[in-house]
């Protein structure tokens, strides 16, 4: 049975202990989810178990300073992990680093292939050992999915968003982003017997996210994936690893279940601890009472009996009291001025870039007080609607502005300071006016503590420049957010304590982000860019999963008609889209065998309610555009359509059933 563990393990950074007192074990079906504060050690156990961080040890026996432990990994097994982007070839394509998940098969391919010419030509014992060869080496080429190269590599591309356009690009010439996705691509149609993933999810859209989680719950081997996205680690973990002062501590269960687990299990240790508590004070004050009656009685007994009392107070195994909250984020906002009842507004935005049309003719309003995420596919527009909502582009048609009194704050995904040569205590005050002891205080709320306040920005890692950038924004009194991935960089518990933050708020907030339990606690309102659009969700995420789900569950592959032939995704597409001119010819081609007159009154009956529903349902398409801009009216239209096309549905499937 496969099997990873590390024991006793105890590890260094330079001179700092990171690790000590490692010990856990993973098998075969296990999908492990790391998770500990930034700066754990969480990404260090990954690297440990792929060998690409070694133990510094020391020859012979243990020396202080020195790495120590055992890390035990099958050398039969695999071993794949993401987080690295080696360097290629320029001339390479996306295609080309995919294809390198297939060089053993291509090399087995090629050796059976040469076998095969030396069979032709060979007799006796000669044929005997080829054939043994050519045995040994298809079954290898069968294990490693040799008869499955288009599929594997179709199957993974689709999923995580990887169009024919894309793999023809150069690799070269891809953001980090772009090729941590390929990476992961590649990565996954290896499908090692040991994967181990570091953040996989930050550089992919929701619906690649899902498909990913449907990937790793049937993946066969260990899977350990080091990651913040809660709803990911809920949906895929069956384990999970917490990385807690230095040590490990392995739950069953998922993200959910190992909350609820920690939380019994600090319950009980606050219990044994205040038991413990009152022991100890007890058997304290039997010991101060004994010294006082020897003293006043010149009495050896009460002497023996404090000191063994004592001796057992100090063999006892003190229970550390629990700690329920490490120390994190202090976030607040200060009352905010209010802004003006419209925030942002889009009045038939468009833009492109060459002849790729990003935003076409849309519009949008946004009043003060709501909640919105922007989502949507990678490249949809996301990013490029917040830049032209900060005037870092201009629409090429349109309008796009602020409201009256609106005083704005944004967080961009990739944050870069003015100077990455200043401290933190400089980047900090170089805006505001404020004493330094007060700016130090302040950054204390944001885990910038003693020295660290001294740190040059430019050695920050990304939770650090995301917590200084808070500060900042914070610090100025806004009643507009604009957050471009704010979760992407911090724990679990820093993104809880921005989530509290942002609950008490009083201002607009518009961000953009792919953490779905973040998505649901800070939104209220979803804006989808879809073809050009900019559609609204007034329900929620919840709501505008269950739309999205239902409408790409009616538009994937081919469709049978009534007439029992398939039909193209874009006839199909048409047809749901403009019901009334795809369907009534079909009515009137009614088939040539003969039916009973009450069979025919059937028939004609189902006819004139397809007809009638399909003109329902064209008119309230058209409402629905007319009315884009009232959201009530929109939503009330928008449940009438789902009743229509239910209906429309079961009137289609009895017509069907009647052999038409």
């Amino acid at each position: 049975m496969l099997e990873v563990s590390l024991n006793q393990l105890m590890k260094h950074m330079g001179t700092r202990l990171i690790l000590k007192d490692i010990n856990f074990s993973v098998y075969e079906n296990d999908r492990v989810g790391l998770i500990g504060a930034n700066g754990s050690g969480k990404s260090t156990i990954l690297k440990l178990i792929a060998g690409i961080e070694k133990l510094k040890l020391f020859p012979g026996s243990w020396s202080p300073g020195y790495d120590y432990g055992w890390i035990s990994v099958p050398r039969s097994a695999r071993v794949g992990y993401l987080d690295q982007l080696p360097t290629y070839e320029a001339s390479m394509t996306v295609k080309d680093v995919i294809d390198k998940a297939f060089e053993e098969v291509y090399k087995i391919e090629k050796d059976l292939r040469y076998l095969e010419t030396k069979m032709a030509k060979s007799e006796g014992e000669d044929l005997e050992k080829i054939l043994r060869n050519y045995g040994k080496l298809s079954d290898r080429f069968e294990s490693l999915g040799g008869y499955e190269v288009k599929e594997k590599t179709a199957k993974v591309c689709t999923g995580l968003g990887l169009t024919d356009a894309f793999l023809n690009q150069l690799y070269s010439a891809l953001s980090g982003g772009e090729k941590t996705r390929v990476e992961l691509g590649k990565l996954l149609i290896e499908q090692p017997e040991i994967l181990l993933l570091d953040e996989p999810t930050n550089h992919l859209d929701t619906s690649s996210i899902e498909w990913l989680e449907a990937f790793l719950i049937k993946y066969k081997g260990i899977v350990m994936v080091v990651s913040h996205d809660r709803a990911f680690l809920d949906a895929v973990t069956n384990k999970t690893l917490e990385i807690e002062y230095l040590t490990t501590y392995l739950y069953n269960g998922n993200y959910s279940k190992y909350k609820y687990l920690k939380d019994e299990k600090l319950r009980v240790q606050l219990d044994h601890y205040n038991e413990q508590k009152k022991q100890i004070e007890s058997m304290e004050k039997q010991v101060r009472e004994l010294r006082e009656w020897a003293n006043k009685s010149d009495n050896n007994k009460f002497y023996q009996r404090a000191q063994s009392i004592q001796i057992k107070l100090d063999k006892m195994v003190r229970i550390k009291k629990p700690i329920f909250k490490r120390k994190n984020m202090r976030l607040s906002f200060d009352d905010v001025s209010r802004s003006g009842k419209d925030v942002i507004k889009a009045t038939q935005v468009t833009k492109s870039f060459g002849q790729k049309v990003i935003l076409n003719q849309t519009d949008l309003l946004v009043r003060y007080g709501e909640r919105v995420a922007l989502l949507g596919e990678n490249g949809c527009g996301k990013s490029t609607f917040v830049k032209l909502l900060q005037k870092e582009l201009i629409p090429d048609h349109g309008v796009i502005e602020l409201g009256d009194s609106v005083q704005s704050a944004y967080l961009p995904q990739v944050i870069r300071f003015e100077d990455e040569n200043k401290t933190v205590l400089d980047t900090f005050r170089a805006d505001e006016i404020i004493e330094e002891g007060k700016a130090r205080e302040y950054l204390a709320k944001f885990m910038f503590y003693g020295k660290t306040v001294y740190t040059h920005v430019g050695g920050l890692s990304g939770g650090e420049r995301i917590r200084l950038k808070l500060a900042k924004l914070l610090y100025k009194k806004v009643n507009l957010l604009i957050l471009d991935e704010p979760t992407n960089h911090l724990d679990i518990e820093s993104i809880e304590t921005l989530e509290e933050a942002l609950d008490n708020f009083t201002g607009t907030i518009l961000f953009i982000s792919h953490d779905r339990a973040f998505i649901k606690r800070a939104s209220k309102r979803i804006l989808s860019i879809e073809d050009g659009k900019l559609v609204s969700y007034m329900k929620g995420y919840d709501h505008y999963r269950d739309f999205t789900k239902a409408k790409n569950n009616a538009l994937d592959g081919p469709v049978n008609t009534p007439q029992g032939h398939t039909e193209s995704q874009g006839k199909q597409k048409q047809r749901l889209m403009n019901p009334t001119k795809m369907n009534s010819s079909k009515i009137n081609k009614k088939s040539s065998k003969p039916k009973s007159i009450n069979i025919e009154k059937e028939i004609s009956k189902i006819e004139e309610e397809i007809t009638y529903l399909e003109t329902a349902l064209e008119e309230t398409v058209e409402l629905m555009e007319k009315h884009a801009k009232d959201h009530e009216r929109l939503e009330e239209l928008y449940k009438n359509r789902l009743k229509i096309e239910n209906e429309l549905g079961i009137a289609w499937q009895k017509y069907e059933s009647l052999g038409v």
